[in-house]
């Protein structure tokens, strides 16, 4: 890859061909990897189970490229021959059989060969596995048969243009057109949707057992209504993305062809993708187009970094889980805080151009504010980290140049204000699970209070704290939810009632209400029930510092886990503080 391509990648100016670069890198890289683990795999014969020898995959493979190049192309574009093939590899590497035996998952090639050789039109016969009574033909669909045995085989054959998968006792026949369902027969759906000269098309796979994240899945059929509700919001989805972004919408279809559907989850947009799966992202049903839209270009951006990472090394090995992000409530490695901040740059892309174009103005407000500063800081962090290589700098600074004058774009002050308070939200939160105070100075600091001190003793600095991977208590996203209903410009309609928000409590919604006494009238109480409660901590800091600049406030937002360190020392004593007590006598040190 050219340099000036790595950095209109990074810039969010890339083309077409750009990733139609990146695909072929991919497919090419796959090609090496099923080549390389089935010369090792046929090494014995210990791993070829009920079906044929490995050797017979590879030479299927290569009829087919012979009859139709292009056949076995689109098998080697399927993202789940990518996952397939790192997954099996690494089963080969540790000696181990995972999810079933390993037999079964070195099979698989004859499945990708069959379905190779389908797509060219050729006639063959040979065994696939078959997994529960499902034998998968990848990119084509699934037959299913009675259960037997769990883990089992079916032969597969094509003669004259007419396809069958049978067991022995039941034949299934493709039909004409494999992404058609048929009498036991499952085909792979796909939903298209064209916008002026943008045409989208991507394939909903709910039955390769490769599609999931990490280890093989079994099938979850979409009902229909489902299929529906996801054209519906595929064709929103991207009338948004041509209408706002549509260089965007001209290099998605290449490098984005299928999805994994989930079930919804209330107030989340839950969406995972891997390297090894370049094409594909796992998707929970959202709630509206919008929603996905901003899915879809998240993902899409995980996909075309991860394509990326095979041809470019951005930063050395480092598994330290040490860096904070707004994404996760968890610290992440330098790897995944990199692959977060490359997402959401395009996710922030998708919200401005919403807000400049004056579309769901209080949301795209919002939307827009945080996920510019969330994104900043993490790249901030970033950008001076020993363990970049020069050309990881580099595309971190291209991300900055094209990042930083957004920041300076003006937003209304309702959605800067909501957008600040849900920054200081998650990330006080995060401080008081994942921070452990030094033990001396939560000593001294328990020693000054009981000496009656009106004072701390020392300056506070807790900047160098290193987190720790291991949360200490939970923490609750319902007060988050709250703030983004209320950002919303969808009203609630005559005689109805806003969606219950799952753990929220009295306290979240009268903070969010901008009712701030009994907010915090509220956290006071959740407090004398459970100090130890990290939303409670920080809500009670939250409300305080919307009433003005108040001590308290700034030690619960700025150093929670020092409160709630000292606090628990605190607790044996006769006469113990409350939490909000010690917080304001801390934050007397704490900078406001």
């Amino acid at each position: 890859m050219s340099w000036r391509d790595f950095d209109a990648l990074a810039r969010l100016d890339g083309d077409e061909e750009m990733a139609r670069r990146l695909r072929r890198a991919e497919r090419s890289r796959r090609k090496l990897l099923i080549h390389a683990l089935l010369t090792e795999a046929s090494k014995t014969d210990d791993h070829v189970g009920p079906l044929p020898p490995l050797d017979s995959a590879w030479e299927l493979l290569a009829r087919a490229e012979a009859r139709a190049p292009r056949a076995v192309n689109r098998i080697l574009t399927n993202p789940y021959t990518g996952s397939w093939a790192g997954y099996t590899t690494r089963l080969m590497r540790n000696g181990i059989d995972g999810v079933g035996p390993l037999w079964m998952h070195l099979g698989h090639a004859h499945a990708i060969a069959a379905a190779a050789a389908i797509r060219a039109e050729l006639d063959f016969e040979t065994a696939i596995p078959a997994w529960q009574g499902n034998a998968m033909l990848p990119s084509l669909g699934m037959a299913g048969f009675p259960l037997s045995e769990p883990f089992s085989s079916a032969v597969v054959r094509g003669v004259n243009g007419r396809y069958f998968v049978s067991n022995g006792e039941t034949t299934v026949r493709l039909p004409s057109a494999p992404d058609a369902d048929a009498p036991g027969w499952w085909g792979i759906r796909r939903v298209r949707s064209q916008v002026g000269v943008h045409r989208f098309s991507l394939w909903l796979d709910d039955l390769d057992p490769y599609r999931g994240l990490y280890e093989p899945v079994p099938p979850e059929r979409l009902p229909d209504k489902d299929l529906a509700d996801w054209q519906r919001l595929i064709d929103e989805a991207c009338r948004l993305i041509a209408a706002h972004l549509p260089g965007l919408a001209r290099i998605m279809p290449v490098g984005l062809a299928s999805l994994v559907p989930k079930p919804q989850v209330l107030f989340r947009n839950p969406s995972a993708s891997t390297g090894e799966a370049f094409g594909s992202a796992v998707v929970g049903l959202p709630a509206d187009g919008t929603s996905l839209a901003d899915t879809l270009i998240h993902e899409f951006q995980h996909i075309v970094l991860g394509g990326l990472l095979h041809l470019v090394e951005l930063y050395e090995t480092d598994p330290r889980e040490r860096i904070y992000v707004a994404w996760r409530d968890d610290p992440r490695p330098l790897s995944g805080a990199l692959q977060g901040v490359y997402a959401y740059f395009g996710v922030t892309a998708f919200w401005r151009a919403l807000h400049q174009a004056g579309r769901n103005s209080r949301r795209s407000g919002f939307e827009f504010a945080y996920w510019r500063e969330q994104t900043w800081r993490t790249l901030q962090v970033l950008r001076t980290d020993a363990t970049l290589t020069v050309a990881g700098r580099r595309f971190l600074e291209n991300i900055a140049g094209r990042l930083g004058p957004w920041r300076d774009e003006p937003v209304p002050s309702e959605s800067s204000a909501l957008a600040t308070a849900a920054r200081r939200d998650h990330l006080a939160g995060w401080r008081a699970r994942h921070l452990r105070p030094d033990p001396s100075v939560v000593t001294e600091l328990v020693a000054a209070w009981l000496g009656g001190r009106p004072r701390p003793p020392a300056t506070l600095d807790a900047t160098d704290l290193p987190p720790t991977p291991v949360p200490d208590g939970s923490w609750s996203h319902a007060r988050m939810d709250l703030i983004r209903l209320a950002s919303d410009d969808t009203p609630v309609p005559p005689g109805g009632r806003p969606p219950a928000v799952p753990g929220a409590t009295a306290a979240d919604f009268a903070y969010t209400g901008g009712d701030y006494l009994e907010a915090i009238k509220g956290y006071r109480q959740e407090l004398a029930t459970d100090p130890d409660r990290p939303a409670s901590l920080v809500g009670l800091g939250l409300a305080l510092s919307a009433r003005g600049p108040h001590p308290a406030a700034r030690a619960l937002l700025r150093c929670p886990e020092l409160v709630r360190a000292v606090h628990r020392q605190l607790r044996a004593v006769p006469r113990p503080p409350t939490v909000e007590q010690l917080a304001s006598w801390i934050g007397q040190l704490v900078p406001g």
